[in-house]
């Protein structure tokens, strides 16, 4: 995966899938959750059912290229951990888990990479 470009990356059943934060996937993730704006997608994540979580996912995977909804990414053959992690990196290679005001702001969920519980 190319994290310069914001990539990152999933194996679920033995095939690689790119997720990519873009703007497309944001306005998807802010719709889907129906938040109102950005700043709330760290806090709902951070609380977040399975739906929420593929929602997510999808948008991300719609954004590096993969036709899927939310009911195929609840089908991948993927450890749970590893689709968190794997949604977390794409938060922080967007620069949306990064240092903001000298401290650093909320990842996806807590405890998974770029994270402030590491």
């Amino acid at each position: 995966m190319n994290r310069v470009r914001g990539e990152a990356g999933l194996v679920a059943g033995g095939r690689s899938y790119r997720l990519l934060l873009t703007l497309g996937a944001l306005a998807e993730i802010e719709d889907g959750l129906g938040l109102s704006n950005l700043s709330d997608v760290a806090s709902r994540l951070a609380q977040s059912r399975a739906s929420d979580l593929a929602i997510v996912a999808a948008a991300l995977l719609r954004g590096g290229g993969h036709e899927m909804n939310p009911a195929d990414v609840l089908r991948l053959p993927c450890d749970l951990g590893a689709l968190v992690a794997a949604v977390s990196e794409a938060f922080d290679a967007a620069g949306l888990a990064g240092k903001s005001g000298g401290e650093k702001d909320a990842a996806p969920f807590p405890g998974a990479p770029g994270s402030n519980s590491e």
